[in-house]
């Protein structure tokens, strides 16, 4: 009769101890709490506060999804809340709008200014030349071009692993089958660079933002939903460092770091032994498909794009300020070819 009463006392506590190690698993691996409130970082009011310039500006969103706002709520993409113009439905800011944000815009501070959005949710960088490049609005040398750039993600993430991986679609390839790919995407991005700043002879600067991981620089694609990939960060870390590349070595270039911005806010946005977790706010700031942001996400990467506008584009178009440096210039530290395998 003991021996039958511990039996059963163990088969109990083996079963209590599965189901807690389901419950922690879920809690801290399936669930992704979004949050609520503003999402990011804080951003200095007092820089909107007076014109910055009164000449002829151009707001140009060229790239991906990310800037073409796949994923947010209407009006809520980070572009559409850059500015704010009562007269286009498209780019008034939401009724909801949060008070630190309440006239923090370029709209503010540019009263000269005119919007244009050609990027194309999907798009490759190839698919940037190919498509965009060819629709940039005409500018004069009396205009200035303010262009915000997301591009490079969709040629790492697609296809998902459901085909062979090539150029433009190279999920699941290993370091040496992309090196090639990855050598063309620089020679890309710089002809990117060079082909919108020559479209804009009166001046243009470019905020250029590296590419996120919704893995939290962990890698663990299956957790994610996707197939194991191997060389995926290593690959994903050379994107980057060409992107970071491309903005040291250009005046007019500067780095926005999304992926730094991002970093704690993916799939793993609960772990709090994590290097990277935000006990203020473990929101999770990606779309239902992973790879763009939700309404939260849009938010933070509005008030980095903001941030490190006003803190460069003052000094463009008034040198007698008191230079400063190149926002962001410096990202976070990126995964390098020591990163272990994803798995």
């Amino acid at each position: 009769m003991f021996k039958r009463h511990r039996r059963l006392l163990v088969i109990l506590l083996a079963g209590l101890a599965l189901l807690a190690a389901g419950q922690f698993y879920r809690h801290f691996w399936l669930i992704h709490p979004i949050g609520s409130g503003p999402a990011g970082r804080a951003v200095d009011r007092s820089l909107f506060e007076s014109p910055w310039t009164d000449r002829p500006v151009v707001l140009l969103g060229l790239g991906d999804s990310v800037t073409d706002g796949f994923g947010a709520s209407g009006g809520k993409s980070y572009f559409d809340r850059l500015v704010k113009n009562p007269a286009d439905r498209l780019v008034k800011n939401p009724a909801d709008e949060f008070d630190d944000m309440l006239g923090v815009n370029l709209s503010a501070v540019l009263p000269n200014l005119a919007v244009h959005n050609v990027s194309m949710s999907g798009s490759t960088s190839q698919e940037l030349v190919d498509y965009q490049l060819p629709r940039l609005p005409e500018a004069d040398d009396g205009t200035f071009g303010i262009v915000v750039m997301t591009t490079g993600g969709n040629d790492i993430i697609h296809n998902y692993g459901q085909t062979p991986p090539h150029e433009g679609a190279m999920y699941g390839a290993t370091f040496e089958q992309a090196s090639p790919w990855i050598a063309n995407f620089e020679v890309r991005l710089g002809g990117i660079l060079d082909s919108v700043a020559a479209h804009f002879p009166g001046g243009c600067a470019i905020f250029l933002a590296n590419i996120y991981d919704p893995t939290d620089g962990i890698g663990d694609t299956i957790n994610a939903g996707l197939p194991r990939w191997p060389d995926g960060l290593r690959i994903h870390a050379a994107y980057n460092r060409i992107i970071a590349g491309a903005a040291e070595q250009r005046d007019d270039v500067f780095l926005v770091d999304m992926r730094g911005e991002f970093l704690g806010h993916g799939i793993h946005s609960r772990q709090f032994w994590q290097p990277f977790y935000h006990s203020e706010d473990p929101g999770y700031w990606y779309f239902d498909n992973l790879e763009d942001p939700n309404d939260r996400g849009y938010d933070a990467l509005r008030r980095l794009f903001l941030h490190e506008m006003s803190h460069t584009l003052p000094v463009i178009f008034d040198p007698t300020r008191v230079q400063i440096r190149k926002p962001s210039q410096q990202p976070r530290t990126l995964t390098d070819a020591s990163t272990p395998a994803i798995d």
